[in-house]
């Protein structure tokens, strides 16, 4: 047996200046940056509509903020840094002159909040930052900049004010924002004077003649930056400008005798102090290791995935470990000889779990291997490629992986699950999955990569050293034959191996290991049974469907084009907006940065108030378009063997819901003729019997009186009557049987809005009254369901108090937006304590009902299948004779699988096709 060292190694990297830097050579290098400015212009640079959270928060200023910040740490790699903010429009230059900056408006509401966010982002970088009160963030730069370049320091200022050109010299350089926050003009004292026409010194006494709109300090009338120029050169500065100013000729010198004063003010108000007293001087500006759970907590509440990436991309071998870099994850190489896997499966993985990574290609229900690497707890390691394996190792690899004694840890596991399926292993004993481990730990991330999550929980780097390979690629989805991933998967094993030992202990802390091991690592296999089955569909139905929602695609568009008497792009909202609000005089929508917004709401609001057939056709077309792309889709998405194998996710939704991918099967209409007509073309495969769906009435409602325990609401559930009628008929005070549609229709919105934090405004738009009627219809419904009133007050304090919700089988969602300062983010943190108890109890429940249909399928060995889980919805193919069976199991399973105070009611229907089978 032969065997040697790889390690997975982290490796500490210095930022040493470029020799052949423009600023210079090998002097530390500060860099200062204008908070206020960059982030302001950032705002403005990026569209604010496509920068927000789910929770709603704008973050376009944030992410251009950190962005350029990120790209100025890459390439001009300071090794000292520092933000300077201003605390607010008053300073000791607005004591002098009252109208400075007056002319400035107000920030817009979506940038508020959001300095406090990029303040956020550097206590994680563990960036300084320095504001003090009565002066503005250039007085503080400028102060720093003068002191470090007499220290023997090259700075760099990046600021979006003019007046920072003063600075410049040959070893202070300003970056100035040229278009948004990517593109930096980088001006040294030859770039000032060629673009300004005098030295960087001079550049104040110029503005002092010209003006600065920005700061509303207006400049002598009829004087240019050229004119302005020349005087300073022809009389060698301003003083002596000033001291000779009746010598100017024409109507320039009348005009600059007139404004004196006005010259005089502004020079003293665009000078910048260097004399600033500060608690940090420029050596205390040293770059620090950035905080890298800080950042990971942070940038997932921001949702900057791709900025964490990047960021970490310049961090090779940081680490937050208190004692500095780790010394990585290291493996013993063996490498069996033929006929001896068994005996080292038995020697090295008899007892402690071990960690499994299969690299290979997984879609659409199926898979190969390429290689499978064996981390064991000893520290010895293993890759086999099946296709080198002799028969009696394939045979000792199939047996191990059956073996359910045998634990094994895995990481995102059911593509490898479908890999070793598609070769007929079937792998058994799963102890843990790191991703599925991480989700529960933290549910609202964006992403579980195995290398965030190594770094985040063992402090280590996945960085493979191995005579000088590149760093490891950490997809688990690799799949490349020319590559030898032998060293790599096993380094990854063993990460994934030591992860799931840290993440237990970390589960147990938080309650969560029931979860993970009851729940979510079973419904995973059962998962990846269902996606390797798919659902069978009418291929040529659906492609009649594609051409009847591209006829109507056009249609819409002509009847559009026919209203207006002329073509216009359907798809732009610059010339919708111009069609809607400057040709048809329309009423204006929300403003927004490129105008007043076309979004569906906006448009389906303002047709409601108009009722213009141009906004008829319109919204027409756009719905078919949507159908079309969603038949498009599905139609793609049909396997060789005239199925769908949709992919089903378990760690997007912070809730626990399940989410459908490749394709999306969780936005086809339910109660829509077009969605019916989609749901059409999913039918019963060749051998069986029909189609059988099951799910589970008004769940949420039902878990929500349980949680509440409100007499008054469980006993409506009990009665088995119309519950929306009973419960109107408690609010309004009639006999059920007297509730009109549309009490019935205000106390259905109720049932439902209110645990998503439904308000009264909110209410109000959804019913289209008035909000005063909105609000007295929820003290009314309040006054009756008094329990559901304490119940959802109670949920959120709690939440405050601890940081968290949690579901009836203790799944938490942290939330840590609840104690914000911000209101917007704060009430959107409410809205979801209020949401997740309740929502993520039902996924629970679904979930368990899942387990609980599939254990007993097995059980009594039905050939039927479960197909498909949309929601609170399963799908079933039913095999010949086995349909009552089956119903009466399903209905039992899902009766059975949580206790509530209520009784829960399961909705069954069969039919040939996913539509006939509704209920």
């Amino acid at each position: 047996m032969a065997t040697g060292r790889v390690s997975a190694v982290a490796t500490t990297t210095t930022s040493p200046a470029s020799t052949s830097d423009p600023v210079g050579g090998h002097r530390p290098r500060l860099l200062l940056i204008d908070g206020h400015s960059v982030a302001y212009r950032a705002f403005f640079a990026l569209p604010v509509d496509n920068f927000s959270t789910t929770t709603g928060q704008p973050t376009n200023a944030v992410f251009g903020f950190t962005s350029m910040l990120i790209n100025l740490l890459r390439d001009e790699r300071p090794t000292h840094l520092a933000v300077a903010f201003d605390v607010s429009r008053r300073s000791f230059r607005t004591e002098v002159y009252e109208d400075y900056k007056a002319t400035r408006s107000e920030s817009p509401a979506e940038f508020r909040g959001q300095v406090d966010l990029i303040k956020e982002v550097l206590d994680a970088l563990r960036v300084p930052y320095l504001q003090k009160e009565g002066y503005e963030a250039d007085d503080l730069l400028a102060t720093l900049a003068a002191r470090a370049e007499r220290e023997g320091m090259d700075v760099m200022v990046c600021t979006g004010d003019r007046d920072s050109f003063q600075l410049v010299t040959d070893h202070v350089h300003v970056f100035y924002p040229r278009k948004g926050v990517s593109d930096l003009l980088k001006l040294d004292p030859a770039g000032v004077e060629e673009k300004y026409l005098v030295p960087p010194a001079r550049y104040p006494e110029l503005a002092a003649l010209v003006g600065e709109t920005s700061d509303n300090l207006p400049g002598i009338p009829g004087v240019g930056p050229k004119t302005a120029a020349k005087w300073l050169a022809q009389y060698d500065g301003l003083e002596n400008l000033l001291a000779r100013a009746s010598e100017v000729k024409g109507k320039a010198g009348e005009s600059l005798r007139e404004h004196l004063d006005d010259v005089r003010r502004n020079r003293d108000l665009n000078h910048l102090l260097r004399d600033v007293e500060l608690d940090l001087g420029p050596r205390d500006l040293a770059r620090r290791e950035v905080d890298r759970e800080a950042v990971h907590q942070l940038f997932d509440q921001l949702e900057f995935r791709v900025l964490r990436d990047r960021l970490f991309a310049l961090l090779p071998g940081e680490s937050d470990a208190p004692d500095g870099p780790s010394g990585g994850i290291e493996v013993i190489a063996d490498a069996p000889a033929q006929g001896a896997l068994a005996s080292w499966l038995d020697q090295h993985t008899a007892t402690a779990p071990t960690g499994l990574d299969v690299t290979g290609r997984w879609s659409a229900g199926t898979g190969d291997v390429a290689t499978i690497a064996i981390a064991a707890a000893d520290g010895h390691a293993v890759t086999v490629d099946p296709s080198d394996l002799d028969p009696a190792d394939e045979q000792a690899l199939a047996a191990w992986l059956a073996d359910p004694t045998r634990a094994k840890v895995v990481h995102d596991g059911k593509g490898p699950l479908l890999a070793c399926w598609s070769r007929g292993w079937a792998p058994a004993g799963l102890w843990s999955d790191t991703a599925l481990a991480a989700y529960l730990l933290r549910p609202d991330q964006r992403s579980y990569d195995l290398a965030d999550l190594v770094t985040r929980a063992l402090h280590k780097e996945l960085v493979v050293d191995e005579s000088g390979e590149a760093p490891a690629q950490l997809a688990l989805d690799l799949g490349d034959e020319t590559t030898d991933l032998g060293h790599e998967s096993r380094v990854r094993a063993e990460a994934v191996r030591q992860l799931a030992m840290a993440l237990e202990d970390e589960l147990a802390t938080h309650e969560a290991t029931g979860l993970l091991h009851d729940v979510e690592l079973p419904l995973m296999q059962v998962l990846a049974g269902m996606e390797r089955t798919g659902v069978a569909v009418d291929t040529a139905g659906l492609d009649r469907l594609n051409g009847d929602f591209d006829t109507r695609v056009r249609q819409a568009a002509e009847e559009a084009y026919a209203v207006l008497g002329h073509e216009v792009n359907l798809g732009s909202p610059k010339q919708l907006q111009a069609v809607l609000f400057d040709e048809l005089g329309m009423p204006k929508t929300r403003k927004t940065r490129t105008g007043w917004t076309t979004d569906a709401d906006a448009l389906q609001t303002l047709f409601e108030k108009t009722e213009h057939p141009f906004l008829a056709h319109l919204l027409e077309h756009r719905d078919a378009i949507r159908l079309r792309q969603t038949v498009e889709g599905l139609l793609k998405a049909v396997a060789d063997d005239g199925r769908i194998h949709t992919t089903f996710l378990q760690t997007v939704a912070a809730t626990g819901r399940l989410s459908s991918t490749d394709p999306n099967l969780q936005n086809i209409p339910v109660r829509t003729e077009e969605g019916r007509r989609i749901r059409q073309a999913f039918v019963v495969g060749s051998g069986y019997e029909s189609l059988m769906t099951a799910d589970y009435s008004q769940i949420e409602m039902r878990i929500m009186a349980h949680l509440s325990g409100d007499d008054t609401l469980i006993e409506a559930f009990r009665s088995g009557r119309d519950f929306h009628s009973v419960t109107a008929a408690h609010v309004f005070g009639v006999p059920a049987e007297e509730v009109t549609p549309a009490q019935r229709a205000k106390i259905k919105a109720m049932n439902y809005g209110l645990a998503y934090g439904l308000s009264a405004y909110g209410l109000s738009n959804q019913l289209r009254i008035p909000v005063p009627e909105a609000r007295g219809l929820m003290e009314d419904y309040f006054g009756t369901f008094g329990e559901v009133h304490t119940y959802l007050n109670g949920v959120v304090d709690e939440a405050r108090r601890t940081g968290y919700t949690a579901t009836l089988l203790g799944r938490r969602r942290y939330l840590p937006d609840l104690t914000s300062t911000n209101r917007q983010r704060r009430e959107m943190a409410e809205r979801m304590a209020l949401n997740a108890p309740i929502q993520g109890s039902a996924a629970d429940m679904i979930k368990l009902a899942m387990l609980k249909v599939d254990a007993r399928m097995r059980e009594q060995g039905l050939a039927s299948r479960m197909l498909l889980q949309i929601h609170d919805e399963l799908m079933f193919e039913v095999a010949p004779g086995e349909r009552e069976v089956l119903e009466e199991l399903v209905r039992s399973a899902m009766g059975s699988a949580m206790a509530l105070d209520v009784p829960l009611d399961v909705s069954v229907g069969t039919g040939t096709s996913w539509h006939d089978a509704a209920h």
